[in-house]
């Protein structure tokens, strides 16, 4: 079904009674050209991308629970590109590129509002620091503003200015950056890939690897083994777990990322803003929620639940995941593809942990590192 004007008004004369599921719920076969393991919005936009860029689909998407239960319905909704460094400002602005047409793409609304990200400055030294990252932007083909106080003020007037601690001296601003609404970000690929022919198969676990030798074919789940030629992971916070299953040991540990909603109220805040002597940054919803906070814990977790310590503490930043979504399936669908990396992710090799080659990312959050 294409969604548009005519087929909105066409429904509602029929009291919206031929409205059609938005993906196919299909059942598991015995074998694919790829399976992906995880439907976030990273499986869903690789296997997208692998049948609309590559023409390769008989995929299947394979989520141990619903479509958007997972990771991606919980996350803080900014997407920007404003990053500092080589490894990261191409993939992120691309990323961005993406989504500024991915409605139309897609045919589907994800509510991509691009209402500016702006992160403020509090001294003379973190201004000549942003001055250098918004020019680092500039020259990697994206958008970058420096403010001073002045027009600061002229768009957030609500602000503290005179804080004596820590007084607004300005800020760098991101027009294009803003927000999507998450869970529509998973339907929509959902939509899209199903479209395509792939297998979306919900409520699907992933238990073991079959092999054959030392080569991966397969994968044992919760409803029976599936066959591959190529299996991909796409599981977020579970990757170490997930590649364990494959006698895979990744050198990343996983933590709970944590941010708050408030109860709605009338807008007032009209992008996002971020605070610049500490890790925090506040947007309002389409709902009227305040989506803000959120650090991560100081412990190993699976879990997707927050907890009561951290909301003492609340000074976090949300890192590269959603942002990342179309340029991560985009990239992700080249190598299982291609069989190399693209160039715009060269830079996240596995063996980055090993040669030291990590991505120091200034614009990123209180771990850089975990990049």
């Amino acid at each position: 079904m294409h969604y548009s004007l005519l087929t909105l008004a066409r429904q509602a004369l029929r009291g919206h009674r031929g409205w059609q599921p938005v993906w196919r719920d299909a059942a598991p076969r015995q074998s694919y050209d790829v399976i992906i393991v995880g439907g976030g919005g990273h499986g869903l936009a690789a296997a997208y991308y692998l049948a609309k860029e590559h023409g390769i689909r008989n995929v299947a998407v394979v989520e141990k629970g619903w479509i958007g239960s997972g990771n991606a319905g919980r996350n803080t909704t900014i997407i920007r590109s404003n990053y500092l460094l080589p490894g990261n400002e191409p993939f992120y602005e691309w990323s961005m590129k993406l989504w500024e047409g991915l409605e139309q793409d897609l045919n589907y609304n994800v509510m991509v509002s691009q209402r500016g990200v702006l992160n403020l400055y509090h001294s003379d030294a973190q201004r000549d620091a942003f001055a250098r990252r918004g020019n680092a932007i500039r020259l990697a083909g994206a958008d970058a503003e420096l403010l001073d106080a002045g027009a600061v003020r002229r768009m957030l007037p609500l602000l503290d200015f005179d804080n004596a601690r820590f007084p607004i001296k300005g800020g760098l601003l991101q027009r294009r950056g803003g927000t999507a609404r998450h869970d529509a970000v998973v339907w929509g690929y959902a939509r899209g890939a199903s479209d395509r022919g792939i297998d979306i198969i919900q409520n699907c676990e992933v238990t073991g690897f079959r092999r054959n030798g030392d080569r991966i074919v397969g994968v044992e789940t919760t409803r029976g083994a599936i066959y591959a030629g190529k299996v991909g992971l796409a599981v977020a916070g579970s990757s170490s777990r997930v590649a364990a299953l494959a006698g895979l040991r990744l050198p990343i540990e996983s933590h709970v990322l944590q941010a708050f909603v408030s109860e709605a109220i009338k807008p007032f805040i009209p992008g996002v803003v971020t605070f610049g002597a500490g890790h925090f940054y506040i947007s309002q919803s389409d709902k009227g929620g305040l989506v803000f906070g959120g650090d991560i814990d100081g412990y190993n977790s699976y879990a997707q639940r927050g907890n009561l310590p951290t909301v003492e503490d609340v000074c976090g930043w949300c890192y590269g995941g959603f942002k990342a979504t179309p340029a991560s399936g985009w990239c992700f669908a080249h190598l299982l593809a291609r069989d190399e990396p693209h160039p715009l992710a060269a830079a996240y090799r596995l063996d980055r942990f090993k040669t030291g080659h990590l991505i120091d990312e200034k614009g990123q959050g209180a771990q850089p590192n975990l990049h």
